[in-house]
């Protein structure tokens, strides 16, 4: 089960890597970042009730005290982070917010000692290390002059809801159904973003090109519904703060969209990020014990 549930969390992680090729041509028609995710929350929250309503009703039901969660997750995790995402690479430069939100497996860490008491290992630490240096070779970094200390605090905040998202969703999968916990969050979200959308403006762009209205089914389709009952299903299996180490794939899979849809230049720098990246996988995976098991064996060969 962990196995699978380990794909789920890196098949989202590369359908959020490749977010930034539809976003981009989102924004060059004319959408803005809000309403970009404003289009994705209500796109995710009606495939899936349209969905349960037609299978399985009982998934609907929620019972009046827990809505608090789905609160929490849609209004504080998802409004947070798309919100706060998209201020940020208005501030600063792509790069460095990327560097900055991908802070969110530390917030996670901490925050699954104070609320699941997860043990704190040197092998998650060492793997989140990996992974955080691999990212900040893979996306790079730029002299981006003057810092802006909103840009820093407002990309906190992205990662901070992000860190939410991971640790109410593992506290809403113990009574509900991924299904469940996916619409109600992308639900209260739509509605957040909806009053800062301008309406008229999307229903104008969607009406002159076919290209923007399929761009957002795919966004909200395919890089929102698809990815996040994924990550949600795996939070089932795999520890929060595990699930986030995981998630570093996305950068990964955004420097090779970038390679392949823009024709951006692979340095040797960001092969190596890569490989930081997938090595962390690998530790993350590997038996502590059989990884002490052949260090001691390669010691007494030494000897010998």
């Amino acid at each position: 089960m962990q196995k699978s549930s380990q794909f789920l969390i890196i098949l989202a992680a590369f359908c959020w890597g490749l977010i930034g090729v539809f976003t981009r041509q989102l924004t060059a028609a004319g959408f803005s970042f809000v309403e970009i995710a404003s289009s994705r929350s209500v796109i995710t929250a009606v495939c899936l009730f349209s969905y349960l309503l037609l299978t399985d009703r009982e998934k609907l039901k929620i019972k009046r005290k827990d809505s608090w969660i789905f609160l929490c997750m849609g209004g504080f995790g998802i409004v947070l982070n798309n919100v706060c995402y998209f201020n940020t690479i208005e501030l600063i430069t792509l790069s460095a917010a990327s560097i900055i939100i991908y802070t969110a497996p530390y917030m996670v860490i901490v925050m699954s000692v104070l609320v699941f008491k997860e043990k704190i290992t040197l092998q998650k630490m060492s793997a989140l290390l990996i992974a955080f240096t691999g990212c900040i070779m893979t996306v790079g970094v730029t002299n981006s002059g003057e810092v802006s200390i909103m840009g820093i605090t407002s990309g906190l905040g992205s990662a901070f809801g992000y860190a939410l998202y991971s640790i109410f969703g593992r506290i809403a999968l113990q009574k509900y159904h991924p299904f469940t916990v996916t619409a109600y969050t992308f639900a209260v979200a739509g509605i957040a973003l909806a009053p800062a959308s301008d309406m008229g403006n999307m229903f104008m762009l969607l009406s002159e090109s076919a290209v923007n209205f399929s761009n957002l089914l795919v966004l909200g389709i395919f890089l929102t519904l698809v990815p996040y009952v994924c990550y949600t299903k795996g939070l089932e299996e795999i520890e929060a703060s595990r699930a986030s180490i995981i998630a570093f794939v996305e950068p990964l899979t955004a420097a090779a969209a970038g390679m392949v849809v823009y024709g951006e230049m692979l340095s040797l720098m960001k092969i190596l990020g890569m490989g930081f990246i997938f090595f962390s996988l690998v530790i993350l995976n590997v038996n502590p014990k059989k990884l002490l098991e052949a260090s001691f064996i390669l010691k007494i060969l030494r000897v010998k």
